[in-house]
């Protein structure tokens, strides 16, 4: 005979932490040889990245729009 044991379901599942690191936080990238700067909250729709475009997601081979320098010469800047 098979004995059949009932688990009661527990709403106690941990919830995710509220102090967990925010991800969410996007930055500013300054180019250090105009001073271009790269947002990835707006993004730049116009060279083909969408708002929301994180800076390690753009290609290598992203080139600075002004001056054509390429992601190396990009510092992440605080921005108010």
């Amino acid at each position: 005979m098979t004995e059949w044991k009932t688990f009661q379901h527990s709403d106690n599942t941990p919830a995710m932490s509220q102090s967990t690191p925010d991800t969410t936080t996007l930055r500013k990238w300054m180019c250090v040889v105009c001073g271009f700067i790269y947002d990835e909250a707006m993004g730049l729709p116009e060279e083909g990245l969408e708002p929301g475009t994180r800076w390690e997601d753009i290609p290598d081979t992203w080139t600075c729009p002004d001056c054509g320098v390429t992601k190396d010469d990009f510092e992440m800047v605080e921005m108010d």
